[in-house]
């Protein structure tokens, strides 16, 4: 099952993504949870950071795909491009010299990329052909 929604850069849809979120069917409770997770902060992401510059009306388009061996969501934003790679990189290596222990240890801003990348099987951020950039998070059925 494959679906999108389209919706403006404004957090006040954000309870509107996750009403249509809930809709998916055949995943995991434990994996639909941390999938609701990642839909929310990256949604609030975009909003936040990506479009910040941009009017409310910048669509934020997420499509999600369930197949028998993962769930995929995808979303599309019209941000300046980011390096995800490279953040989580910085995060990583910020976490492993200030001996952060535990999430809760982590400063408040990028604790979800974190979050995030552990949760994920894959976990990518691309600049797309057409100007927009594309989050990919996938999450395999174990």
């Amino acid at each position: 099952m494959k679906q999108r929604l389209q919706v403006n850069s404004d957090i006040y849809a954000l309870p509107q993504v996750q009403e249509w979120f809930g809709g998916f069917q055949g995943v995991p409770r434990k994996i639909w949870l941390q999938c609701h997770l990642v839909l929310t902060e990256a949604f609030a992401n975009v909003v936040e950071h990506a479009h910040a510059a941009l009017p409310e009306q910048t669509p934020v388009e997420i499509e999600v795909e369930v197949t028998p061996q993962a769930i995929v969501i995808r979303i599309w934003d019209w941000g300046p491009p980011f390096d995800l790679q490279q953040e989580l990189q910085r995060r990583h290596q910020e976490q492993h010299e200030k001996r952060f222990h535990s999430v809760e240890d982590l400063p408040t801003g990028g604790r979800g990329l974190l979050i995030t990348d552990a949760i994920a099987d894959v976990f990518l951020y691309d600049r797309q052909p057409d100007g927009r950039n594309c989050l990919l998070f996938r999450k395999n059925f174990d």
